[in-house]
């Protein structure tokens, strides 16, 4: 029987899992999981006819070469760095691989030995990357073949939370991906092109150039850049565009606050502070503000930014508990780390909690003279903590992906991403099918 291994249980596993078992009887194959905490992998199988769950630890060398060996495809939703070791062992086994992440430098260098092999390398087929990569191309090919030219495009994508979930927070915003990705996000300089002019934003400036966005029928966003739009101007074929801008959605207002983390230091992962042991959420905060006695730490932060004391920013640290005297909770930490600790106590998902998809594209264009533009747009909710949209949308495009290439409706080879029509087409269609709807106007 015929074979997938999925390596990672974590949370954004349950819809790629799920549909892959689902399909398992039809398709006739297989499913197998395996994480390195092995319940997290039984949980995800609950014992399904065609399933198993393994202990997966891809740094035992001799035990992980065994796992792949056994499989057809193997979907990795290992952490991002992971890849190319997971990468070396499906080459030397001649299994094809599929994940949601960025290509790396490391992964591209396998590109000629995967294609001699006859091997499909996908990669950058979840949700960002992923479904806007096809949202995207199938726009800018519509428009292509009617003749008409492209002059701008921009795309931002947000994993926020839905209007009804936890109403009192004034953030809009809980942890639905990797907190930590989440805290470390943009610290890198961003590079886009604007007007036919090449714009560098530093990271002490990201959040504050930000990109106003409005979705029909569900309010105002802003976006900021992500750290390279430039390479995807010709991964997209559009080497006369004048202007190319991807980014991360937020709500309006996340991203002034934001700032005041990203301008004290907050986010700094390269070094250990002190007495973490014995710091308070306040203290925290207090450490990266002058000594000035007793004046209370948002007062000086508010000094420190020129913001009145009722300032949607200071409220925004205040209903996060910045300015408690709650103990922080850890032994040792990089600011980083503990920030992202504080912040998880209050952004942590509860089990009824929504989280809420928000994509959006805006392309511009000549069509016979004339200037034309699309607004293209996707909204999709979760039902809970578990069954969240973030899981629906990373792990379903590479569901349907891995189904296709069981049955043999794939032909690309080698280092791809899913930009040309053979993958956008059935993974598009198939995902409207499942309530992942695009709208455009």
């Amino acid at each position: 029987m015929r074979n997938i291994l999925v390596l990672g249980a974590g949370r954004s596993s349950s819809s790629l899992i799920s549909y892959l078992l689902n399909h398992a009887q039809a398709g006739d194959w297989h499913v197998t999981v395996g994480d390195f905490a092995a319940q997290a992998a039984a949980e995800k199988v609950q014992n399904h006819a065609r399933g198993r769950s393994i202990r997966f630890d891809i740094n035992d060398v001799e035990a992980s070469a065994a796992a792949i060996a056994e499989a057809d495809v193997v979907v990795s939703l290992l952490p991002a760095h992971l890849h190319p070791l997971v990468a070396s062992h499906c080459l030397a086994l001649g299994k094809h691989l599929l994940n949601a992440s960025y290509v790396s430098a490391e992964m591209k260098g396998f590109h000629a030995e995967a294609v001699s092999k006859g091997l499909l390398f996908l990669n950058e087929c979840g949700l960002d990357p992923g479904i806007d990569h096809m949202s995207a191309m199938q726009v800018i090919d519509r428009i292509r073949e009617t003749g008409g030219r492209l002059t701008s495009f921009e795309s931002f994508t947000g994993g926020l939370i839905a209007p009804e979930t936890d109403p009192d927070n004034p953030w809009r915003y809980k942890f639905t991906w990797n907190p930590r990705n989440v805290v470390m996000a943009g610290q890198s300089t961003a590079k886009y092109l604007q007007e036919g002019k090449y714009k560098y934003i530093p990271y002490q400036q990201l959040f504050k150039r930000i990109t106003p966005v409005q979705v029909p029928g569900h309010g105002n966003y802003e976006g900021y850049a992500n750290r390279d739009s430039l390479k995807y101007i010709d991964t997209y074929g559009l080497a006369d565009i004048r202007t190319m801008l991807r980014g991360t959605l937020r709500n309006s207002g996340f991203c002034a606050s934001w700032n005041l983390f990203v301008q004290l230091g907050c986010c700094d992962d390269t070094y250990e502070m002190e007495g973490v042991d014995k710091m308070t959420h306040r203290s925290f905060i207090d450490s990266f503000l002058e000594d000035r006695g007793s004046v209370p730490v948002d007062q000086k932060l508010c000094e420190r930014f020129g913001l009145a004391a009722d300032a949607a920013e200071i409220r925004n640290l205040r209903w996060s508990g910045l300015f408690s005297d709650a103990p922080v909770g850890l032994s040792k930490g990089t600011p980083a780390q503990v920030l992202e600790h504080i912040l998880n106590k209050k952004w942590k998902l509860d089990p009824a909690d929504k989280d809420q998809i928000v994509m959006w594209h805006r392309f511009v264009y000549e069509h016979q003279g004339k200037r034309k533009q699309i607004q293209s747009s996707l909204v999709a909710t979760g039902t809970d903590s578990v069954h969240t949209a973030m899981a629906q949308t990373v792990g379903l495009p590479l569901a349907i992906a891995a189904r296709l290439l069981m049955q043999k409706k794939i032909a690309a080879k080698g280092v791809v991403i899913p930009t040309t029509r053979e993958f956008y087409e059935p993974v598009l269609a198939e995902l409207q099918q499942l309530g992942i709807v695009f709208s455009e106007e």
